[in-house]
């Protein structure tokens, strides 16, 4: 019998109420879900404004234990209720620690632990380094009960090798909830397409499905650029979204064909990791 695995991911322009936020989601789930979606990807933070664009103490009380966290409550709910596996990206508090965290909930409602995001990134409207301590649980490669999935969050993206080790470590796709937008520093600067680039290659490299779930819209005056996208394993774009839409993307895949296809390609075979001490 063919494995197969329909992703999914949404889109959508948040509010500065979490409620309202997890309700939006929540509906989009639901929509995906009707589409045959297995996994639906909401964007990173998703529960409000982006509000790492300066350094401001009070957005601290924003973070959550994930355990505790609204969004991973009462998504969980609608996970066993839909059965669908969804990665939950929130503002996550343990002790006196930050973390800009994701808490992967599976088919029945489990939430099955917590990633901390690995690379945080510092610069004019993106200054995540005040509000979130770099990771502390590796890379990690979900055991859901619609196939294995890895998750980087939003910078994380920019790095091959996080890709790679997902990879080997065993992903059916990789995944990727993001923020990404205007640079304040320079309104001529648009890093859409190479955000997009950056990804494809990942597929391509790692013959793996990737999906990018980004926010849209205008917050407060940095404009968020979406072009949100599901890549097949060759890194063709198979279904996107423009600068200005909200909604979920749906993408069906054959996991069989794609264990074939990176067989033959041999990128793990032909690996030299007894070339690779030469970095360290």
């Amino acid at each position: 019998m063919t494995r197969t695995l329909t992703l999914a991911c949404i889109q959508f322009t948040p509010s500065d109420d979490v409620q309202d936020n997890i309700d939006r989601v929540a509906e989009r789930v639901r929509e995906a879900a009707e589409q045959g979606a297995d996994v639906v990807l909401p964007p990173e933070l998703f529960t409000g404004y982006y509000f790492c664009k300066t350094q401001e103490e009070e957005h601290f009380a924003r973070a959550y234990p994930w355990r505790e966290h609204p969004a991973v409550e009462q998504l969980s709910v609608l996970a066993e209720e839909l059965g669908v596996v969804i990665p939950v990206s929130i503002y996550e508090k343990d002790g006196p620690l930050y973390y800009n965290s994701l808490v992967m909930i599976d088919a029945d409602g489990t939430p099955l632990g917590v990633y901390r995001k690995s690379h945080i990134p510092d610069g004019p409207g993106y200054q995540e380094k005040y509000y979130f301590r770099p990771g502390d649980t590796g890379f990690r490669v979900w055991d859901t009960m619609k196939g294995r999935i890895g998750v980087g969050i939003c910078w994380d993206q920019w790095f091959p090798e996080a890709a790679r080790a997902m990879a080997l470590m065993g992903a059916d796709a990789l995944l990727y909830p993001t923020a990404i937008g205007a640079e304040p520093q320079d309104a001529g600067l648009d890093t859409a397409a190479r955000w997009r680039r950056a990804m494809q290659g990942h597929a391509v490299s790692n013959t793996i499905p990737v999906v990018a779930a980004n926010r849209v819209g205008d917050e407060e005056g940095q404009v968020f650029y979406g072009t949100s996208f599901i890549a097949d394993p060759t890194g063709e774009i198979v279904i996107d979204f423009g600068r200005t839409e909200q909604g979920v993307l749906v993408a069906e895949f054959d996991l069989d064909e794609i264990e074939r296809e990176r067989a033959a390609w041999g990128f793990f075979r032909d690996r030299r990791t007894d070339l690779y001490d030469i970095l360290t």
